[in-house]
Formats: structure tokens, sequence, C-alpha cells
């Protein structure tokens, strides 16, 4: 072979240079880039992508189940009648109390403060399900952090129809 050409003029002079071999090798060379740039660039992505797909479909399944269980949970506590304040007090205490000695609820007017110390999910998910339910409480802030033996922080919520 030849060396490379410098200037179109000189690429048709190489080209015609070559050997009908050479040539058949060339277009054979460019034909597999072509062929393998195709692949790189349009092909792979789309394949991954089919591959992909199921099982993001799947996840979004179960996500919009949450929501949609989420939403028609709303609903359902929305349509409940309200609390008045010693009962949503008496369910939080009752609550609070399930915890044991990791945490402690004080009152303060239509504000419950619940302040941890080493609370499992678990437990800390019970009790915010029965603040909800049983006592009407709306969260209002939270200031938690995990720690090797659970949840640790403040929870304050908000009781008997305050906003």
């Amino acid at each position: 072979m030849s060396a490379a050409p410098e200037s179109p003029s000189s690429a048709q002079a190489w080209w015609r240079g070559l050997s009908a071999r050479d040539r058949q090798l060339a277009i054979f060379g460019s034909g597999v880039l072509v062929i393998f740039l195709l692949w790189l660039l349009a092909v792979k992505p789309a394949l991954s992508t089919l591959q992909r797909a199921p099982s993001e479909l799947d996840r979004l399944d179960a996500e919009l189940q949450t929501m949609q269980r989420l939403a028609a949970e709303t609903t359902e506590l929305r349509a409940m009648p309200p609390v008045n304040p010693e009962q949503a007090q008496a369910a939080l205490k009752a609550a609070t109390e399930r915890l044991g000695d990791k945490a402690r609820l004080s009152l303060q007017g239509d504000r419950a403060v619940l302040s941890l110390n080493g609370i499992g999910t678990e437990a800390l998910r019970g009790w915010l399900a029965e603040a909800r339910s049983g006592a009407r409480a709306r969260p209002l802030e939270a200031n938690l952090m995990r720690t090797g033996i659970g949840y640790s922080g403040t929870l304050i919520v908000a009781i008997g129809g305050a906003p």
C-alpha cells in the first residue's frame, strides 16, 4: 500500500493506484467501521432501553400503587370527623407509652413534641400511623438523625384541628 493522500486530487490518484484487492479491503473495512458505529450509536442504546423497560415498568407500577393507596388513605382520613384535643392528647400519650423510655412526649397547646432517642424504623412508623389515624395529628416539623441504634431527634405534630 502507498502512503495516505494529502489533497482531494491526490486522494483520487491514491485510490486509483490501489490494486483491486486493496480497494475491496478498504471498502470492506469502511463497511465494518460504519456497521460498528451504527451498532454503537443506534442499536445498542435501543436494545439496552428495551432490556431495562420491563423492570422499570414494574418499579413504576409499584410506585403508582403506593401513591394510590396513600391518596385513598388521605381521602379516608379527611372524611373522618375531627378528634377533640383531649382525645388527641390521650391517643398520642398512649402511642408514646408503647415506645417505652426511648421517647418523651410534651404537649404545648395545639402542638405535641415527640423527643426520640434510638427508636427503630418500624416503631417510628407505627407511632406516626397511630398519631395520624388516632389523634388526627399532622406532622409540622421533623428533625431526625439516623444512627446505628435508630432515629434520634424531635418530631412536632399539630393536634386538635390546628393548621
